[in-house]
This record gives structure tokens, C-alpha cells and sequence, in this order.
């Protein structure tokens, strides 16, 4: 008995401090993210696993993306609310997702010798 007490006022003791001492995650912002997906694009570019067509259409959701995130911030003065970053995470998610698919699909650029 008086062995599971000490172990219970260890546990409570160690928990909060392992809480604290734990790393968190990483938070990537809006542009980070932008930044890793147009260096995503610009790899399967130099590599030939976008095609021209690919790319262009790639480019133009980005832009998308891009347009409304700047209307979203000029209705807040500048800042992002949660829901907007909630809504452009989504929609960053979605493309990142395009990009894998347009990356790994069987069709490249003729131009490009594949690396």
C-alpha cells in the first residue's frame, strides 16, 4: 500500500513536468506552407514529373489560394481570423495532395530527361 502511494505521488509529480518539458508540435504558417509547396512544384519541374500543363494548372490554384487569402486579410486589416486559416489550411491540404498526385501519376515532361 504504502509503495503505490509513493509510485501515485511520483506519477503526479513527474506528469506535469514531462507535460512542460515535451516538445509541441511543429506549426508550419500560411507561408511556409506556400513556400514548401512552390519548392515542391519546382522540384517535379526540374525532374520532369510535371508536365507543362501540370504545372501551369498547379500554378493557377496557387494563385487562387494566394487571391483569397489576400481578400481575407484586407476584411481584418491585415490579419487572419481562425476561420480563415482553418479555410486556407484546407484548401493547402487539398493542393499539396494535387501536387503528390500530379507528381507520382505516369505522365512527364518529354522535355526533361527523368533524374
Amino acid at each position: 500500500m504504502k509503495f503505490t502511494k509513493v509510485l501515485l505521488a511520483t506519477a503526479l509529480i513527474a506528469a506535469p513536468a514531462a507535460a512542460f518539458a515535451a516538445p509541441h508540435p511543429v506549426k508550419h504558417t500560411i507561408n511556409q506552407r506556400k513556400e514548401n509547396q512552390q519548392d515542391r512544384i519546382a522540384q517535379g519541374v526540374k525532374s520532369g514529373r510535371l508536365t507543362p500543363g501540370e504545372t501551369a494548372h498547379l500554378e493557377h490554384q496557387e494563385a487562387g489560394i494566394n487571391k483569397e487569402e489576400r481578400g481575407m486579410r484586407a476584411q481584418d486589416n491585415g490579419h487572419l481570423t481562425a476561420q480563415d486559416r482553418s479555410t486556407l489550411n484546407k484548401q493547402q491540404n487539398v493542393e499539396s495532395k494535387r501536387i503528390y498526385k500530379d507528381k507520382h501519376n505516369d505522365v512527364t515532361d518529354p522535355g526533361v530527361t527523368p533524374k
